[in-house]
């Protein structure tokens, strides 16, 4: 089978053909329908030996869609052609986290977080997976919509889930970043009547957040940080420094700091900084999987929609440049076969 494969650091991933894997006793092996393409990867590209804890190589994709094609002697026979979503955070099941429905923070993780970071992933034709407590059932759903909220979608719904409770309707919200986790995002909150305020610098991703709910939409922070009003809650999906550095100062007195994006920022925080009263500060990782089945139903029921683009395996290591130039608007998805629409 065909798989883009990151063979060591400091060297781009290649396109190789490999044996199609055999999955465990208590494993699945996936047929590939759909896998997305996010901007952790061009970190994950990008990285000097020791920056990161898993080791290539590795097969990438970590947002997966798929059948089931085959199953482990200690699998039910049942899941075989069943439409499945991957959850891409493999936790060990048994630590304490894990026990509390949070195997995004497991504590037995290891060095490798799960498939397409550290273990092989899904931008191949087929994949295996090693135990059926990572699989979403995704029955009813197109599988370039389904990819993309493994990670995007879920992403932003476990950043967005813990402040819910305390947004009224027309509670000031702000979303940093419009692309493949912030158009999520939007709809997430239109969905519980919150229409947010969004900060993109492209024109398609403001018109984009504009038809999915934002109230408003502007090309720079410095925008707002003229104006009077403070957020109750402030979502960065980017995370540079100069969008953490404004957003911080957009934050009303007991509102919330969410950083979801990883480019690099830093923020010291501290109570004699001149923070407003009552901050918060958190950066979420990614979901555990009863949020990802949360997001699989949304979709499912038509209220959280993917705005993709496709491309051919073939195509990947072209796609990954577009996503890089920030050619990419919404989510790229890489639809394994000869060609894509």
């Amino acid at each position: 089978m065909t798989a883009l494969r990151l063979e060591a650091w400091g060297q781009a991933p290649v396109l190789r053909q490999v044996p199609v894997p055999v999955p465990g006793a208590e494993g699945v092996l996936l047929r590939v329908t759909a896998a997305g393409m996010c901007h952790s990867d061009l970190h994950v590209m990008d990285a000097s030996a020791g920056q990161l804890p898993m080791e290539p190589p590795f097969t990438l994709g970590h947002e997966v869609a798929g059948t089931v094609e085959s199953v482990g002697e200690l699998v039910d026979a049942a899941w075989i052609g069943r439409p499945v979503v991957v959850h891409g955070v493999w936790g060990c099941g048994r630590c304490r986290r894990c026990l509390n429905g949070r195997g995004n923070y497991c504590l037995d993780r290891g060095a490798a977080i799960g498939n397409g970071l550290g273990r092989d992933g899904g931008l191949a034709d087929f994949m295996a997976v090693p135990s059926t407590r990572f699989l979403v059932p995704a029955d009813g759903i197109d599988p370039v919509q389904a990819a993309p909220l493994t990670d995007a979608a879920l992403t932003a719904f476990h950043a967005i889930r813990p402040h819910l409770d305390g947004l009224a309707a027309g509670a000031p919200v702000l979303v940093v970043g419009a692309g493949g986790l912030g158009h999520f995002a939007v709809q997430l909150l239109a969905a519980h009547g919150v229409s947010p305020v969004v900060v993109d610098p492209k024109p398609e991703a403001r018109d984009l957040a504009s038809r999915l709910g934002a109230s408003r939409t502007v090309a720079d922070l410095a925008e707002l940080a003229a104006g009077d009003v403070r957020f109750d809650l402030v979502l960065d999906f980017v995370g540079a420094q100069p969008t953490m550095d404004a957003a911080i100062a957009l934050v009303a007195i007991g509102g919330d700091l969410v950083v979801v994006g990883g480019a690099g920022g830093v923020l010291s925080v501290g109570k004699t900084l001149g923070l407003p009263q009552g901050w918060s500060v958190s950066a979420p990782f990614w979901g555990p999987r009863e949020d990802l089945e949360a997001v699989v139903d949304l979709a499912r029921a038509g209220r959280l929609t993917a705005h993709t683009q496709t491309f051919a395996l073939s195509d990947v290591l072209a796609a990954y440049d577009r996503l890089r130039a920030g050619e990419i608007a919404g989510r790229a998805v890489v639809v394994p076969g000869p060609s894509a629409t």
